[in-house]
């Protein structure tokens, strides 16, 4: 059986064919190059965009913290304006309400304050006789914390104002809103609660209650 040889334009042909090969091959690696470069590119895009956005939302936030510190310290002058507010209400009233629960106190002291060493206490309003008090704190909002740092000033009221030390004091807590959970808490533990009444304040407490003395 006889073999046919390649001729030199079989050999030739094959080379071009084998050279376009090449050729396309090398195309297609170098789309294959450029697409990884476009991918890269666009990684590397995306990835600014999410520092970017990273920065941005760090901003944000910063600035936002920046605006609840502000709204929270407006709250809080608010807060404060509020109870100034009920206690320039509660004062002039106070000697009425409480001689009309037969407490016959005639005098009203504002803002009483005394620092001994390292312990200090702050009274809103004290009505005062002779030897009756009753130690007022006035809140715009009365929440249950409010009640019992109120029964802490009034366990050591006596001992760091020397002046009451023979007087029967009393407690009462006063405030313009005063949830009902809240009042019952605070009559629980023998205070008055004071509060609003169409027009007017009154003493909260029913007929039979007993304050306690300190």
């Amino acid at each position: 059986m006889s073999t046919t040889q390649p001729t030199f334009d079989d050999i030739l042909r094959l080379f071009k064919e084998t050279d376009e090969m090449f050729k396309e091959t090398n195309e297609r690696f170098k789309e294959t190059d450029k697409r990884f470069k476009d991918t890269d590119e666009k990684f590397k895009q995306t990835d600014k965009e999410f520092k970017e956005t990273k920065q941005f939302l760090r901003a944000l936030s910063q600035e936002t913290d920046r605006k609840i510190k502000e709204v929270s310290a407006s709250i809080g002058r608010l807060g404060n304006r509020l109870g100034d507010f009920i206690e320039d209400a509660v004062r002039p009233a106070a000697v009425r309400l409480f001689q009309g629960r037969g407490i016959i106190v005639h005098e009203v002291q504002q803002n009483v304050s005394v620092q001994r060493g390292e312990e200090g206490l702050e009274i809103d309003l004290m009505v005062v006789n002779d030897s009756e008090a009753v130690a007022v704190e006035c809140k715009s909002n009365l929440k249950i914390d409010d009640v019992n740092e109120h029964l802490e000033r009034l366990a050591k009221l006596k001992r760091l104002l020397l002046r009451y030390a023979t007087t029967k004091v009393m407690g009462a807590v006063a405030a313009m809103v005063i949830p009902d959970n809240v009042a019952s808490y605070a009559a629980s533990k023998s205070l008055f609660v004071i509060g609003q009444s169409g027009e007017d304040l009154a003493i909260r407490n029913d007929e039979y209650f007993k304050p306690a003395v300190w």
